[in-house]
């Protein structure tokens, strides 16, 4: 009997509907993963990407970036695509309206940052995937405005993110719009997505046949995961703290990952109990082989048990996990269920590495914008570390100031650093 995978039920389910319902496209693992989130969050919100960047005062054109990002949304299908549900089944069905390109007037006594992270916090599920938000500094900085790109996580993963901004720094200088993008690229567009979402689709059944369902069980079996979210912390909103660290010269992303979750799993071991093992997940992939390089989602969440392993070991288990990194997020889960392990699904952590070294500048005319950060935004776990890898590291750490105090987190942050001040110095070859 062949062996029935989440992701094989919900193709057949798929083209069940699709006939009949129009022009539909299948989402992926990812992606399924994200639009169940937003159905189970009560206020219906969606994971968003946002990227910022500075810019002198009046040097972005609004109504040409507008028409950049409409000629993207023309050519990306992922760029227009609205979620729908039919007959309980998840999909995507392009649409025709383009994004949102919009000034956002700071409030009395706000700033740009606080407006940007307002106007975010209000992001209505049922919007274009691609929507960006200029913002003007009012006090203290009134030379400069704030630019935020952001994008649905179900339409983005971090190689899209490099071709968003160097879609938007072409189209931009080259005056285009939605216009410019004939029927027939659009179609041809349509159809690479297509390919690409089947095809990754197919390498995520393959992933999720018996030998690696046993795997990740035995991988969820380790886990003891912190008791479920009870308010104890000091405050509320989100805490944040951020650090930057010199790069040996022999680093790579490769050396530097499995360090950066051992520093991880040592952080949340400080925030949620030495005689813990928290699940943490980082996403990871790209593009199955043979996949055109379409934009889109096409990651996946990665279980990683936060273990007092040493980093060799950690190393060794990572690779291993690696070889079934493919596996969808919610298989992981039901097998782990399936096989009595103690485990909700729910995780206590993430880390997100991005490689700065693969994203290209965004130019806006004769500006060049400076990447920035803003802190304060929602947790999709009770605590994050994001990493930005590129000349050195930029560390940084947001927990939910309603789990934890911030003494104990900005403790485990100093170990996360001390971790990997350890380790940076003499990092564990891989590969």
């Amino acid at each position: 009997m062949q062996h029935r995978t989440i992701t094989t039920q919900y193709l057949d389910r798929f083209r069940d509907v699709a006939g009949t319902a129009g022009e539909l496209l299948p989402v992926t693992g990812a992606q399924r993963r994200f639009l169940l989130a937003r159905r189970m969050d009560p206020s219906g919100r969606a994971a968003v990407v946002p990227l910022f960047f500075t810019f002198p005062r009046g040097s972005v054109d609004l109504s040409r970036l507008r028409s950049a990002a409409g000629y993207l949304a023309a050519l990306h299908p992922a760029l227009r695509a609205r979620p729908v549900t039919v007959r309980g089944v998840p999909a995507l069905r392009a649409a025709d309206a383009g994004p949102r390109a919009d000034r956002v007037v700071p409030r009395p006594g706000e700033s740009a940052a606080d407006a940007l992270r307002r106007t975010l916090a209000d992001w209505p599920a049922e919007g274009p995937p691609l929507r960006l938000f200029l913002a003007a500094e009012t006090a203290g900085a009134e030379g400069r405005e704030i630019l935020a790109v952001a994008m649905d996580h179900a339409a983005c993963d971090e190689a899209s993110i490099g071709r968003v901004l160097a879609g938007l720094t072409d189209a931009y200088r080259d005056a285009l719009g939605p216009g410019d993008v004939t029927a027939v690229r659009a179609a041809g567009e349509l159809d690479s997505y297509r390919e690409a979402v089947h095809l990754q689709l197919a390498a995520e059944a393959r992933a999720s046949g018996p030998g690696s369902l046993a795997y990740w069980s035995a991988r969820a079996a380790a886990l003891r995961p912190a008791p479920a979210p009870r308010p104890a912390g000091s405050g509320t909103g989100t805490g944040t703290a951020r650090h930057r660290l010199p790069l040996a010269t022999d680093d790579s992303r490769a050396t530097a990952f499995p360090v950066l979750l051992d520093a991880c799993a040592a952080a949340a071991r400080t925030l949620h109990g030495a005689d813990l093992v928290p699940p943490l997940g980082y996403p990871w992939g790209g593009r199955p082989a043979g996949a055109p390089p379409a934009l889109g989602c096409f990651l996946n969440t990665v279980l990683h048990p936060a273990t007092a392993e040493g980093l060799t070991e950690r190393t060794t288990s990572w690779w291993d996990d690696l070889d079934h990194a493919d596996t969808p997020f919610d298989e992981v889960v039901h097998a782990a269920r399936t096989a009595g392990a103690a485990w909700p699904g729910r995780l206590d952590g993430l880390l997100t590495f991005e490689d700065l070294t693969h994203r290209p500048p965004l130019r806006l005319g004769d500006a060049t914008g400076c990447e920035t950060h803003l802190d304060g935004r929602p947790l999709q776990a009770p605590f994050a570390v994001s990493v930005s890898y590129g000349s050195d590291l930029l560390v940084r750490m947001a927990w939910d100031r309603n789990r934890f105090a911030d003494h104990l987190a900005e403790h485990a942050f100093d170990t996360l650093l001390a971790t990997l001040r350890t380790h940076t110095a003499t990092a564990v070859p891989v590969g």
